[in-house]
């Protein structure tokens, strides 16, 4: 039975919906969180940006791997910014490829009228082509899920840290100074730098003030946060974060490259978080209610300078 031309029209339209819907079910996909970092995994941490920062009290669960960065694997430290496009992102390896040679037969063959996976001369086509779009769903949903999984494992097989104890001199239950193995030391004079730059980062970034920015974090972390607050402005919305309060913190690991110091730190604290409409102030996502948040920030500090951020790992 032949399809008539209207029907072939709609089989290849759906066709191309779900293909191109395929990998924006798999992507990384932006948090509703709109605070510094926008709720997903940024920056680098020196040559460990690819090993995961050890557990503590405050943050027992795994950080993420991130999701942007500009190191590359293998390398020695800060690299050279990874080659662009979906599918190549960092450690999309896997998924990339076979998202990217489905989508490339299946687009090429549509382009060329054989259909996106051949010809669709008949009603068994139809099915034909819904059962191999399941099977391209199912296949490239089990390579994500192994990908995940050989994250999650390398994660946590990372030792166990994190100091407690101390009190933090706002909140009474902040950094510890513990008695770990790190291969420098960490007092309190850095642990309130951590907690005085926590506030004003947030700060800048409620503000939209890059110069300022630029005085807090790396040059790699500002691109980030410009380029979210691009995509705000693009959409007429502002993210303000007031209120910040650290309930609770701690070291996950510190140590020395070259002349450059690092600290990965576990941070609990509590905001309110609130994305509203530039021109008429109309709220638009969260809440006047204070939320709670998890993450690993990471500092660096050169010889002779101050504390900056260079890092923000979701938990």
């Amino acid at each position: 039975m032949k399809l008539t031309q209207r029907a072939r029209g709609i089989v290849q339209a759906m066709a191309i919906i779900l293909s191109l819907a395929l990998p924006a079910m798999l992507a990384v996909s932006s948090s509703a969180d709109a605070r510094i970092g926008g709720g997903v995994s940024s920056g680098s941490r020196g040559s460990r940006t690819f090993s995961a920062p050890p557990s503590t009290s405050t943050a027992p669960s795994a950080a993420q791997p991130f999701n942007r960065t500009i190191t590359q694997p293998g390398s020695p430290g800060l690299g050279a910014p990874a080659g662009g496009g979906f599918f190549n992102r960092p450690g999309m390896g896997l998924f990339g490829g076979l998202a990217a040679g489905f989508l490339g037969a299946g687009l090429l063959g549509m382009l060329f009228g054989g259909g996106m996976f051949g010809g669709l001369g008949g009603l068994s086509s139809i099915f034909g082509l819904i059962l191999q779009i399941g099977l391209i769903v199912i296949v490239v949903r089990l390579a994500m899920s192994w990908w995940q999984r050989r994250h999650e494992t390398a994660y946590a097989g990372a030792p166990a840290g994190g100091m407690g104890g101390q009190s933090n001199f706002r909140t009474g239950s902040g950094f510890g100074l513990g008695s770990g193995s790190a291969p420098i030391e960490i007092g309190p004079s850095d642990y309130e730098a951590f907690e005085r730059l926590l506030g004003e980062l947030q700060t800048a970034w409620s503000n939209e003030d890059i110069a300022k920015l630029h005085t807090l974090a790396t040059p790699e972390m500002v691109s980030y946060v410009t380029r979210d607050i691009a995509d705000h402005k693009a959409q007429n919305l502002i993210n303000t974060v007031t209120n910040v309060k650290l309930l609770q913190g701690d070291l996950a690991e510190a140590w020395r490259e070259g002349d450059t110091d690092f600290a990965s730190v576990a941070l609990r604290y509590s905001l309110i978080d609130k994305t509203v409409d530039r021109a008429t102030g109309r709220l638009v996502k969260g809440s006047d209610q204070p939320t709670e948040v998890t993450e690993v920030w990471t500092f660096l500090r050169e010889r002779g300078a101050g504390w900056e951020l260079s890092a923000i790992q979701q938990t």
